[in-house]
C-alpha cells in the first residue's frame, strides 16, 4: 500500500518524498543527504505550523477587524481567560521580569500588542508598525497552532514552552470569533454556544450548528484517515480545508462529494507548503502518560478486558490503535450518535474513522461531542450502549488501561 507520505503533493516533497519515505537512496552518503533533507522539510513544517497564516489576513483583519477588538479590548489576562496561550520562550528577560514583578501590565492591550510583535501569542500572528509614535497593530491572522497547540504552563497558567501537536481544549474559539464587530447578533449567538475546547468546522459550510471537540494534532503516522469522518486520506487534505475554508487562507480548496469550491484570493499561498506542514504533523509523537497518573496493575488488568470482553480491540487494532486506514464505519457506530444533526452526515464520507488511542490521557473530553468528560465515562458508555455486561471493576480497570496510552 502506498503510505500518506507518497502520496504528498508538492514540489518540496520530491526529495523527502521519494528520497526518504518510498525507499530511495542506495548508500550511506545517500541515506545521510536524505535524513538531512528530511529534517529541513520537517523544521520548515515547523515555522509553516507555529507562525504562517497563509494570508488569512484577509479575512481576520479584512473581514472580521480582529484586530481593532485586540488594539482597544484585549488585553493578556482577557486573552488567557478564553485559552490563549504565551510562548514564554519568546520572551526576553525584561519582559520575564516585568511579569514576575508584576511592572509588566498584564490589563492592558498595549501589553497584547507588545507580545504579538515579539511572536509569543501561540496561534496569532500581529503585525505591528509605529502610529504616531506608538506601536499600533495593523493586521492579525491566525496558524495551525491556535488550535493545534498549547504549553506546559512552566511559567505560569496559559504561560510555558510550547506544546505542538496537543489540542488546546481551553481555547474558545467561538468566542474569540464573537469578539468581530462585523458579525450579526445571530451569528455571534452560535459561536458563543461553542464553549471552550469545540469548534464546528463546517458551520460557515452548511449553516448548520454542531460543534465538535478540537483534535490533537500528534501520533498520525502511518494514520491516512486523520480527521474524526476520515474524509481525507492524509493530512495535507485537512489542512487544505482548514486552511482556505476555516482560516480564511488565500488558495483553493475542492471536495466533489460535498459539491463545494472555495477559492480565496488570486494568489495560492497553501499548496506549496502542505508538504512540509504534513511533514512536521507526522513527526509529532503522541506524549506518554505521566509517570504516576495510573494504575500499572490496574491498566494490566485493563489490557485483558481491552482485548477480551471489551471487544475494543476489534476496532481500535494494531499497534496504532485503529483501524482508520482500512475501514470507516456508519453513524451509528459512533456513541455520540444518535445527534442532530448529525456531524458525519455533514462530511464528505458521511462516515466515523475508529479515533487512535496514543496520547488518549491528554485530550479530554472524549467522543467527537466531548459527551465523555473522562476515560471513565468513556469505558461506562461503552459498556451500557454495547451492552457488554462489564462489572465496575472492570470498567475502572479498563479506564486506567486507557489512560495508560
Amino acid at each position: 500500500m502506498i503510505t500518506s507520505r507518497c502520496r504528498t503533493p508538492g514540489a518540496l516533497a520530491v526529495a523527502a518524498v521519494l528520497t526518504v519515505a518510498c525507499g530511495g537512496g542506495g548508500g550511506g552518503g545517500d541515506a545521510g543527504a536524505a535524513t538531512a533533507e528530511q529534517a529541513a522539510l520537517v523544521a520548515e513544517g515547523k515555522k509553516i505550523f507555529r507562525f504562517d497564516t497563509f494570508g488569512d489576513e484577509a479575512h481576520w483583519t479584512g473581514t472580521l477587524r480582529i484586530h481593532e477588538v485586540i488594539s482597544t479590548a484585549v488585553s493578556p489576562a482577557a486573552a488567557l481567560a478564553v485559552g490563549l496561550k504565551v510562548d514564554a520562550e519568546a520572551l526576553p528577560p525584561s519582559v520575564v521580569k516585568g511579569i514576575q514583578d508584576g511592572s509588566v501590565d498584564l490589563a492592558s492591550p498595549a501589553t497584547t500588542i507588545a507580545l504579538l510583535k515579539l511572536d509569543a501569542v501561540v496561534g496569532l500572528k500581529g503585525t505591528v508598525e509605529t502610529v504616531n509614535g506608538k506601536d499600533a497593530l495593523t493586521r492579525v491572522g491566525v496558524t495551525c497552532a491556535l488550535c493545534h497547540s498549547t504549553v506546559d504552563n512552566s511559567f505560569a497558567p496559559g504561560i510555558g514552552k510550547r506544546l505542538d501537536g496537543w489540542a488546546n481544549r481551553d481555547l474558545n474559539p467561538g468566542a474569540i470569533i464573537a469578539l468581530s464587530p462585523a458579525l450579526d447578533a445571530a451569528r455571534k449567538a452560535v459561536y458563543l454556544s461553542w464553549g471552550k475546547g469545540k469548534y464546528d468546522p463546517r458551520f460557515n459550510i452548511d449553516g448548520l450548528n454542531k460543534p465538535v471537540v478540537i483534535p490533537p494534532a500528534y501520533g498520525l503516522e502511518s494514520i491516512h484517515s486523520v480527521t474524526f469522518t476520515g474524509d481525507g486520506s492524509e493530512i495535507a487534505y485537512w489542512n487544505r480545508y482548514v486552511a482556505v475554508t476555516q482560516m480564511g487562507g488565500q488558495g483553493s480548496f475542492s471536495e466533489p462529494r460535498l459539491n463545494l469550491n472555495i477559492t480565496n484570493g488570486t494568489a495560492d499561498l497553501v499548496t506549496s507548503k502542505l508538504p512540509a506542514l504534513q511533514a512536521y504533523q507526522l513527526s509529532l509523537t503522541a506524549p506518554a502518560a505521566p509517570a504516576g497518573s495510573f494504575d500499572p496493575t490496574a491498566a494490566a488488568r485493563g489490557k485483558m478486558v481491552f482485548d477480551g470482553a471489551g471487544k475494543c480491540v476489534a476496532c481500535h487494532s494494531g499497534a496504532l490503535f485503529t483501524d482508520a486506514n482500512s475501514t470507516l464505519h456508519p453513524p451509528g457506530a459512533s456513541m455520540a450518535e444518535p445527534e442532530t444533526p448529525s456531524y458525519a452526515s455533514r462530511s464528505a464520507s458521511r462516515m466515523y474513522r475508529t479515533s487512535p488511542l496514543r496520547g488518549a490521557w491528554q485530550h479530554a473530553p472524549y467522543f467527537h461531542d466531548g459527551s465523555a468528560a473522562t476515560l471513565e465515562e468513556v469505558a461506562a458508555t461503552y459498556n451500557t450502549r454495547r451492552t457488554l455486561g462489564l462489572s465496575p471493576q472492570e470498567i475502572a480497570d479498563l479506564a486506567q488501561y486507557l489512560k495508560s496510552q
